[in-house]
């Protein structure tokens, strides 16, 4: 029979930690194991049984109220297989989801020049243990933005009434593995200088290409970075994450010509998508974020004043 508290459901303490990492309460759940003991089969069938039922379930589940999508037996135009999703992958396919619906988007876009950075980061990559990317530039740049625009750092109160504004800085980057985007957290930012926070993502990515992430990993970002500079394209709109307010993307840095007031001079412009909750930032204080932004990062001298 199904237990009528999940605090009082028989499980063990694994299957307890499975059903906490998929957002399902035990309450509910049948179990078939010896004196109705719940497997992780069970919690399993159980998320199977809540995804096939009716439009309107999983739509109060999702807190969309949409219809589902309808089912197509794709089969009778040809061949077919069928692929299990990874878990992480399932987990943030519906945060993604409920975010992009719930959340207001507007992406701001704009250029950096980081012909002198880069230049700089050439020069200093090979003296440090860590490997310098501009991952860790662009955190530590980000990280000194927020500090005159703190409401970058905020979210939004459960009532909608009121900002929560967090004096911490700990910033999240997306991050590409084999089971799905993940995103870890580097805490403190603003303590730490870019060498440091250079060797915090190399160690925070190994963990997560190697599926070892912990909760207290991917916890606390008041603001993330999706960066597409190692991939290309040349801008695209990052989902914020929530329930922070902003995130930005970075896309494959390009040499253009920009007139200098009596030439063209080839100049490395990185590409930038700023994406943000509406119901909290208005155009113009994002335009003015991205813009002190993108200053800090063509003269990076500004992140040390």
């Amino acid at each position: 029979a199904p237990a009528t508290r999940g605090a009082l459901a028989h499980a063990s303490p694994s299957v307890r930690k499975f059903a906490r990492e998929l957002d399902v309460t035990l309450e509910g759940v049948t179990g078939t194991g010896p004196k109705n003991r719940i497997l992780k089969e069970d919690v399993q069938n159980h998320v199977k049984q809540a995804m096939k039922g009716d439009g309107a379930a999983r739509g109060a589940q999702t807190g969309t109220g949409l219809p589902a999508q309808p089912e197509v037996d794709f089969s009778k135009f040809g061949a077919v297989e069928t692929v299990e999703l990874a878990r992480i992958r399932k987990i943030s396919s519906r945060h993604l989801h409920k975010s992009w619906l719930l959340i207001p988007h507007v992406t701001q876009y704009a250029e950096a020049d980081v012909t002198d950075l880069e230049a700089f980061r050439q020069a200093e990559k090979d003296k440090h243990a860590a490997k310098l990317t501009m991952l860790p530039f662009l955190i530590k740049a980000v990280c000194h933005a927020i500090e005159q625009f703190p409401e970058f750092a905020s979210s939004l109160s459960a009532d909608g009434n009121s900002l929560i504004m967090k004096q911490y800085r700990h910033i999240g980057f997306a991050a590409d593995t084999p089971n799905g985007l993940m995103v870890p957290v580097v805490k403190d930012v603003d303590q730490k200088g870019v060498v440091q926070i250079a060797a915090d993502t190399a160690s925070l990515a190994g963990k997560a290409r190697d599926g070892k992430l912990g909760p207290a990993d991917m916890q606390g970002a008041v603001f993330s970075i999706s960066s597409l500079g190692g991939i290309g394209g040349t801008a695209f709109t990052p989902i914020v994450n929530s329930p922070e307010v902003g995130i930005l993307g970075v896309s494959r840095n390009e040499v253009k010509p920009v007139w200098s007031g009596s030439e063209f001079v080839p100049r490395t412009m990185m590409p930038l998508s700023l994406s943000y909750d509406h119901r909290v930032i208005d155009g113009a204080y994002a335009a003015r974020f991205v813009v002190h932004l993108a200053s800090l990062l063509s003269d990076y001298r500004r992140v040390l004043l």
